[in-house]
């Protein structure tokens, strides 16, 4: 509608940055609500998520009561309503130091410590540090596309390294090799993974150390589902190898403490030779700080004493539903002839599964198998696109059992309506 100023015939100088648009189109965010927005609004039974790794709606998965406790604390201490120092607040920082150095060989300073608005911001951090004309970084396929996002964003330079389903996911460290040239930065590994759900070996891990150290790169070693493991691997951090590479962990308290609305996570250093200080990425990550925002103050005041006070029952009981899930997730794929899972999962809340298109009728790839689903059935799953592998699916498992099952029926009933005719 016009109104008197006559705003419709106006030239105006100003557009939105369409950069934005495409960073946004291959974010979990941006696929997830394109699915929502695909739901049949006429469905009466309850829509299941399965593409994102948020079970904080059920009470199987609610936080440590200590650790809810321990924010109310810190808010009605008055001592956290303030700004906090470049990095974060100094005893948030102390207490993640050594919560993280009780596994591993030497003990972490809180000085290796900068604090972010969750892992999220982490990842913009360092992509953004990392930044320079010409460089590029090496990023696993499958993977997290949050990373390809930034990249996209900040003009950095991509190059995919392959995970190898038949071997666990493990990074093929040939194509690695391949890859590399004067302007690569740094490797990205994820472990736990997120999309895969596999846990590396402490072999495989110091081999992938061998080989950054070999090409003269760092290792950024995102964590952030680090206590998640319930498989036959444990999990080693990759901090454990920073006698041979340099190390930047990210990670966060969103997943190991279930707040992924509590926004608070790291960026840690592990270099005890000094070489991320004398190339000048220490100092790029502090100036980057200084101009931009920062966790809520009184999360990082409660961070000492949600540590402290998280009993380890918390954490078990965890693992014994993930595993419980998982159990049942691999039982169920094996049943809906379609699917199959190369790799039962280890690790993380969610696990990466092969679509075979050659079972259906009238799907053509990932994205449709989903769109179709999320209107047929009100069942939400990560197309595989997304984490870089066309026609997979990512389901993610960190749900109730019974929600988790009624879920897995759902798609097998979907598979067998649009199973290619005998």
């Amino acid at each position: 509608m016009e109104n008197g100023n006559g705003y419709s015939h106006q030239k105006w100088n100003f557009r939105g940055n369409e950069e934005l648009n495409t960073a946004a189109s291959i974010s979990v965010r941006g696929v997830l609500n394109t699915l929502v927005k695909n739901l049949n609004s006429d469905d009466r039974r309850s829509t299941i998520m399965l593409g994102r790794g948020d079970p904080t709606e059920f009470a199987s998965f609610w936080t440590a009561p200590p650790a809810a406790d321990a924010v109310s604390d810190a808010l009605q201490s008055f001592k956290f309503n303030s700004y906090c120092p470049t990095g974060g607040v100094f005893e948030a920082r102390r207490a993640i130091a050594e919560f993280l150095s009780r596994d591993l060989s030497s003990q972490l300073l809180p000085e290796d410590v900068y604090l972010t608005v969750g892992c999220t911001q982490a990842i913009e951090i360092i992509v953004s540090v990392l930044a320079r004309p010409g460089a590029n970084i090496l990023l696993p396929k499958p993977g997290y596309p949050q990373y390809e996002a930034r990249a996209a964003f900040d003009h950095l330079e991509v190059r995919h390294f392959d995970l190898i389903p038949e071997k666990g996911w493990e990074v093929d460290l040939d194509s690695v090799e391949a890859l590399v040239d004067n302007n690569t930065a740094a490797i990205v590994v994820i472990n736990p993974s997120n999309p895969c759900g596999n846990v590396f070996t402490y072999q495989h891990l110091k081999k992938i150390a061998e080989t950054a150290k070999k090409l003269g790169i760092f290792v950024i070693s995102d964590e952030v589902y680090g206590r998640l493991a319930f498989g036959s691997n444990p999990f080693v951090p990759m901090g454990k190898f920073s006698s041979i590479v340099p190390v930047l962990t990210l990670g966060s308290i969103s997943k190991t403490w279930i707040v992924p609305g509590w926004r608070l996570g790291w960026i840690v250093k592990n270099d005890p030779e000094g070489i991320l200080e004398k190339t000048g990425i220490v100092d790029s990550i502090k100036n980057y700080l200084d101009i931009t925002c920062d966790p809520a103050t009184f999360v990082q005041g409660a961070i000492p004493q949600i540590i402290e006070r998280t009993k380890e029952s918390f954490f078990s009981n965890i693992i014994g539903i993930m595993r419980e899930a998982v159990d049942m997730l691999y039982d169920m794929i094996k049943e809906i002839p379609c699917i199959t899972c190369p790799h039962k999962p280890e690790g993380s809340m969610v696990v990466l599964v092969k679509l075979n298109l050659s079972a259906l009728e009238g799907i053509d790839d990932d994205i449709q198998f989903c769109l179709k689903l999320s209107k047929e059935e009100s069942v939400i799953v990560l197309p595989g696109v997304t984490v870089g592998l066309k026609n997979w699916l990512r389901i993610t498992f960190a749900v109730e059992p019974q929600v988790l099952k009624e879920g897995l029926e759902r798609i097998k009933a979907f598979s067998q309506r649009h199973a290619k005719k005998q």
